[in-house]
């Protein structure tokens, strides 16, 4: 796993390397450049990564996902500089308002965002939604905290100050995670809130999922909210989360699974946080592809459009085998069915693509 990670980071490079290769270097028509353009969500990004590797394989057709954060997603796709964007954090209305036109959403997998730390030993902690915001405020500051202690009788906690890692970045992960803090702490709700970019009352910024790893990793007494696969394929440890239903959660592909067990709107835009599953782990969320409903835009042939509808197809049926390996959650049927209808509603001149 650990040398498929690195693999996963190689590509990662060299997709940037060829994206930088294309801004500098490309002239003429933007879409000349390479088969088809993707950008955003860091949170699945080994996920499309081993799915647009695959479909690479067996189609004649090129995927270059950059993995920018949801943020820079939403922001390219709206610039329409990129044939699809990544996003853990569907958009708002306000953001879909300023698009120049009507933007899609169809999830892609699930995940969950957990709590990590980098203590002696690395005990398997148990946390509430009380902690895990008095943590993020700055109003438990140190690992031998009463409260930490009574839920955590057996582990040996030491007298050692907390340092607090958080998203820089336009982030969908820092949007599931405050999303979770705004539905479960008033106090959290009414100083930070929920976005994807938040004005920390506490921590130090860093960039990307594997940049919070990285400062948990190498400092001692750090505690921070990364991708559950961020955390299983670099052996970090992560806190069991009380949930709605009183239950200690383990984050896992069975309990991400059970917490997406809701109505899911003909949009797709539903959050899963904090859950009423009894056995759903309570900061899971789907993360989701965007993009354009009327696919002819911006000198874009059809045969474009036909291969980026195609490809969305695929994520959501074939692709879905990629899902678990990686430790993400597969759709659920209903979420499968529903983006399908979405896919369904992609034109090009006003024509059906199918």
């Amino acid at each position: 796993m650990k040398r498929e990670r690195t693999h996963l980071l190689r590509r990662h490079v060299l997709s940037i390397s060829l994206g930088l290769a294309f801004v500098i270097f490309g002239s003429g028509s933007l879409w000349a450049a390479t088969d088809l353009l993707g950008a955003g969500a860091t949170f699945p990004y080994p996920f499309y990564s081993k799915v647009f590797d695959i479909y690479s394989h067996h189609h004649d057709v090129r995927i270059n996902y950059q993995a920018i954060g949801s943020g820079g997603g939403i922001k390219q796709l709206q610039s329409r500089t990129v044939d699809f964007g990544g996003t853990d954090a569907f958009m708002s209305e306000e953001e879909l308002q300023a698009s120049p036109a009507k933007v899609l959403h169809i999830p892609s997998c699930m995940g969950a965002v957990v709590v990590t730390y980098n203590l002696p030993g690395n005990p398997k902690l148990k946390m509430t939604s009380e902690i895990v915001a008095e943590i993020f405020l700055g109003k438990i500051t140190n690992w031998s905290d009463p409260k930490i202690k009574a839920l955590n009788p057996s582990a040996s906690l030491p007298n050692l100050p907390m340092s607090v890692a958080h998203r820089s970045d336009g982030s969908g992960t820092t949007f599931i995670f405050s999303d979770y803090l705004t539905k479960v702490s008033s106090e959290w709700k009414s100083r930070v809130g929920r976005g994807k970019s938040l004005n920390w009352p506490v921590g130090v910024g860093a960039k990307g999922n594997a940049g919070v790893a990285g400062i948990v990793q190498q400092l001692p007494g750090s505690v921070g909210y990364v991708e559950l696969i961020y955390a299983m394929e670099n052996d970090m440890p992560f806190a069991t989360l009380k949930n709605r239903s009183g239950n200690f959660i383990t984050p896992s592909i069975d309990s991400v699974s059970l917490a997406a067990n809701v109505e899911l709107p003909a949009d797709t835009r539903v959050s899963i946080t904090d859950t009423d599953a009894a056995q759903g782990y309570p900061i899971s969320s789907f993360t989701w592809l965007i993009f354009y409903q009327e696919q002819n835009y911006g000198g874009r042939s059809k045969d474009r459009a036909q291969a980026t509808r195609d490809l969305l197809e695929y994520v959501i049926h074939d692709g879905q085998s990629a899902a678990a390996p990686l430790h993400y959650a597969p759709l659920p049927d209903a979420a499968v069915q529903q983006a399908e209808a979405n896919l369904n509603s992609i034109t090009y001149t006003g024509q059906s693509l199918q």
